[in-house]
């Protein structure tokens, strides 16, 4: 008996992580919330072919990388992704306090989280946000920022 509930136990156990493998591919819930938009300041414009994205983050996020100082907790950095004028979808970045412990050390990006949005800016859960992470681990020497150097030399009106 104790065989048989062990070759079920083992077998249910497999099962499930054959679905959080397929699970963590793609988005999933984690503490990132959509920030209001209008409140952000738009400080680069990357375009890649057809794809125009808009950078946005907060005036505290810009003033804290320019003082060489790291982005506080309770920033956003926004990737507004707009394909034939039209917003596609929105990635967000968001850093809160101990927020890298909610992930293993190969997947943590200091205490950043990441999540995409679609343009009526709910979660798109068909986006990888592992994916997103393991990217941005490159980016450990500039807060995990791909457009750290965008913000440091952004001039506020």
């Amino acid at each position: 008996m104790k065989k048989i509930l062990g070759a079920i136990s083992a077998s249910v156990l497999a099962g499930c992580g054959v679905l959080l493998v397929g699970w963590q591919a793609h988005a999933e819930p984690n503490r990132t919330t959509m920030p209001d938009i209008d409140k952000l300041i738009h400080y680069t414009t990357v375009t890649r072919g057809e794809v125009t994205e808009h950078l946005m983050t907060t005036r505290e996020a810009i003033e804290a990388v320019k003082k060489g100082e790291p982005v506080p907790p309770g920033s956003h950095v926004v990737l507004v992704d707009y394909r034939d004028g039209e917003v596609f979808r929105y990635f967000v970045m968001e850093k809160g306090p101990d927020w890298g412990a909610d992930y293993d050390e190969r997947r943590r990006t200091g205490d950043w989280q990441f999540q995409w949005f679609k343009p009526d800016m709910t979660i798109n859960t068909a986006e990888n946000t592992a994916r997103c992470q393991s990217c941005h681990t490159s980016r450990a020497d500039r807060d995990f920022l791909y457009s750290f150097n965008e913000m440091r030399r952004f001039e506020f009106e």
